[in-house]
């Protein structure tokens, strides 16, 4: 008897397939950590072996590369431009995002744990959380710049450092919020903190400083 042939996946098969893989991906890096996170371990949470999710990512650094640009990309979602805004906004954006990652504790624990993970030697994502982090200090001093010049504020290095401090509030709080989420409200004290380096980059204690 012949055994009839598989029928090779259409495209919105295998999207699906590899959208199951980087959720059961988040799960377990996020609760295990990139090193004690297996493949199997993934691959048994969707149905497949070992072999099969290797099939959709080719290696391990390559799926843990690529559930990074999933988190990224679910930031920017709901966004028309699909892309962290400019200027003002971009601390408006912040702050909502903040008060998203509330409802979403999984992919919050998996970014925290990755980004501690990626400081310690030869990590396959260091390189992405420097450039990101890079990335972002620069969004935030072109907002900063912005903001500043609309007020005739000149203050270079209050920029500088408001740009990491906001960066540092925010993943700093969703460490605290993890550990504790019945006693730390993470959109709320991300607001209220990154409201407090806004205005004091910008010298104002009247207000200046919301952005909303």
């Amino acid at each position: 008897m012949t055994t009839p042939k598989r029928r090779p996946r259409s495209r919105p098969e295998t999207l699906r397939k590899r959208a199951e893989i980087l959720r059961a991906a988040v799960e377990i890096f996020g609760s295990k950590g990139y090193a004690n996170g297996t493949l199997a371990e993934i691959a048994e949470h969707v149905g497949l072996t070992h072999a099969g999710v290797l099939h959709h990512f080719g290696s391990k650094d390559q799926l843990l590369l690529e559930v990074l640009q999933y988190r990224d990309e679910s930031d920017v979602a709901e966004l028309d431009t699909k892309h962290i805004p400019d200027g003002p906004e971009f601390f408006a954006h912040l702050v909502a995002t903040a008060f998203l990652n509330a409802q979403r504790a999984g992919l919050v624990q998996a970014y925290t744990v990755l980004s501690s993970e990626s400081v310690t030697d030869d990590h396959p994502a260091r390189d992405y959380f420097v450039e990101r982090y890079r990335a972002l200090r620069s969004e935030a001093e072109h907002a900063f710049e912005v903001m500043c010049a609309q007020r005739g504020v000149t203050s270079p290095e209050a920029i500088t450092q408001g740009s990491a401090g906001v960066l540092a509030v925010m993943d700093g709080l969703q460490v605290q919020w993890l550990l504790d989420p019945r006693n730390v409200d993470l959109g709320k004290a991300s607001e209220f903190a990154i409201e407090a380096i806004v205005a004091a980059v910008l010298g104002a204690g009247d207000g200046a400083g919301r952005v909303d």
